[in-house]
């Protein structure tokens, strides 16, 4: 049977960064987790291999020892089992649960939504934004849907609002799950922690407990924010019972520039020189975040050499405080010469004597030492 690979179950290579690991767990463990996906065992099984790959390699010591002897060399690591969270980093778990079930906001630990609450009532968007949008802030008008409690059955999906004990769990809303020698529980994963059962569904909301909305609201989004970075818009989740609305998470995704490349605060452009400007020096304009700069390039500029602005870069979206611009010259040399510039190169090359062949004196005497290794 062949071994799983964890990197490939979270979706991520094996030099990955915590952040890219965390990351993919997070969107894979709420991809897969049996509240959103009632009645479908494959993706409760997927939900438990991604725990269990992420248990490991989100702790050092097991990732380096998985990394030099796969699985066989967790043995006695406490992995005997899958489908549980023990060594898994819970401040990781509880950002996920609170992102699925009507958290506080960021760093709160609230409990979980309302077992009898037929869905989350936080949920999260992604928001693509052009470069210049994320970099100075922006307002933007959103379209989105969120679901409201059907008044008719009382959100519980079922017609009259009666409801039957689940089989799966008796009515207690948990099962038992063993990991090795220990026992814990989970979440039913056919009423989802309900502990009751639709029989005979709602005809007004087709047993779903829910009606679906329409809705545009207007995001603020401040200066800075990059890809990946989360905003918590209060108050325009979804409406459960008792008009009680849940958080909108918008998750952003920055479009790159053709010119600048973003690094978190710095941004670093290329800038083309032709090797005349590189050996004569030459102070140019290049674009920036504000309008233009000036370079001033010093005789003799290298290849690849790079020219640092303070206070130039991108804010820092908690602190306010500007990265650094980063000109990375690019040497430019020419396609072809016609006979005019090749005599005046030539000249040039010849009035720098010894100097402008360097080849001789850094290979003086490899040839001689080379031949002599295949010496008899």
């Amino acid at each position: 049977m062949t071994e799983i690979d964890y990197y490939e179950v979270l979706e991520v290579s094996r030099s990955c960064s915590g952040a890219e690991l965390k990351k993919s767990y997070r969107k894979l463990a709420m991809k897969y987790h049996p509240d959103r996906n009632p009645d479908d065992k494959e993706a409760e099984d997927k939900f438990k291999i991604v725990n269990e790959a992420y248990q490991v390699l989100s702790d050092e010591e097991k990732r380096s020892i998985y990394d030099r002897y796969g699985k066989a060399g967790l043995e006695g690591q406490g992995m005997g089992g899958r489908g549980g969270f023990s060594g898994a980093n819970m401040d990781d778990v509880m950002d996920m649960f609170n992102s699925m079930f009507g958290g506080g906001g960021f760093g709160s630990r609230q409990s979980r939504r309302d077992p009898s609450q037929k869905y989350a009532l936080d949920f999260e968007i992604e928001l693509t934004l052009e470069f210049h949008e994320a970099v100075f802030g922006c307002t933007k008008e959103v379209d989105m849907t969120y679901k409201v409690s059907c008044n008719t059955c009382e959100g519980t999906g079922a017609k009259d609002a009666k409801l039957e004990t689940c089989d799966y769990c008796g009515g207690q809303g948990q099962v038992l799950m063993r990991q090795g020698p220990m026992q814990f529980a989970q979440t039913c994963p056919k009423c989802q922690g309900q502990g009751q059962k639709v029989t005979d569904p709602c005809g007004a909301c087709d047993g779903k407990g829910y009606h679906v909305e329409e809705d545009t609201v207007t995001i603020t989004v401040p200066a800075g924010v990059d890809s990946g970075q989360r905003l918590n818009a209060r108050g325009y989740g979804n409406e459960g019972r008792g008009n009680q609305r849940g958080d909108m998470y918008i998750t952003f995704s920055v479009k790159e520039d053709k010119n600048f490349v973003r690094n978190g605060t710095d941004i670093y452009i290329e800038v083309p020189v032709f090797f005349t400007q590189a050996i004569l020096g030459e102070t140019i304009s290049i674009p920036a975040l504000d309008g233009e700069l000036e370079l001033e390039l010093k005789q003799s500029t290298k290849d690849k050499e790079q020219f640092i602005f303070a206070g130039e870069g991108v804010a820092d979206v908690h602190t306010g405080r500007k990265g650094r611009l980063i000109a990375q010259i690019q040497m430019i040399l020419p396609k072809k010469i016609n006979e005019e510039q090749k005599e005046l190169l030539e000249k040039l090359q010849e009035s720098y004597g010894v100097e402008s062949r360097p080849h001789k004196s850094s290979f003086d005497g490899a040839f001689e030492r080379v031949k002599s290794w295949f010496k008899n």
